[in-house]
């Protein structure tokens, strides 16, 4: 993708550039960690051509081929079914929310199925139970608004660095972050409001 003014749309861990007399310079600028299953902007992205040489990548080169990721294709690792197998201190959690106590004592009992999908630009997360369903719809790096399985109305937005996934909610004045870490067949989710962390363990469906 090359925008009106003829310069590469690239990914946001090569997003820097200058142009300089004769045409493009070594701009490469901020190098920001590159993201994405696999190597993010190099593995898991389609090509684009984009014509010039570009210091520090492929010297002396007049035509040549980045690949560039689009956002949705950083959440590629997370995509598949989980099934939650351990879960730690998650009432304390539930707690700080606010959740009542009887909603807390069904919530711990449950061991809920996670769905990562992806349509276009679009990635969906269910969160499937005996007790309850819930899903959201969203874009990467874009704010949207949540309404959570416990009924609270957030400000939500979800990022991807790497094998994370960081979703901040923002409602009433509190903030919480809910980072999945994925590492091969098994995604760790990290809850954390103010002082108080749980973690909930999951693997691959076969």
């Amino acid at each position: 993708m090359v925008t009106s003014r003829g310069r590469p749309a690239l990914c946001s861990a090569w997003r820097v550039w200058k142009r300089g007399r004769g045409g493009w310079k070594g701009g490469l600028g901020r190098r920001r960690r590159a993201v994405g299953p696999g190597g993010g902007c190099y593995r898991r992205a389609r090509r684009v051509g984009v014509r010039g040489p570009v210091a520090g990548s492929i010297p002396h080169a007049d035509n040549w081929t980045r690949q560039v990721a689009e956002p949705t294709d950083m959440a590629g690792a997370f995509v598949g079914t989980w099934n939650m197998k351990e879960s730690v201190n998650f009432d304390e959690y539930l707690k700080a929310l606010g959740v009542s106590f009887a909603m807390r004592q069904v919530g711990g009992r449950l061991k809920p199925t996670t769905i990562i999908s992806v349509d276009g630009d679009t990635v969906k997360l269910e969160t499937k139970s005996t007790f309850k369903n819930s899903e959201i719809n969203f874009k990467l790096n874009e704010e949207f608004e949540e309404t959570t399985a416990d009924d609270r109305h957030t400000k939500s937005l979800i990022t991807v660095d790497g094998n994370k996934m960081m979703h901040i909610q923002k409602w009433d004045g509190k903030e919480t972050s809910l980072i999945r870490e994925v590492n091969d067949n098994t995604l760790v989710l990290t809850l954390t409001l103010g002082d108080v962390v749980s973690t909930r363990h999951y693997v691959r469906a076969e």
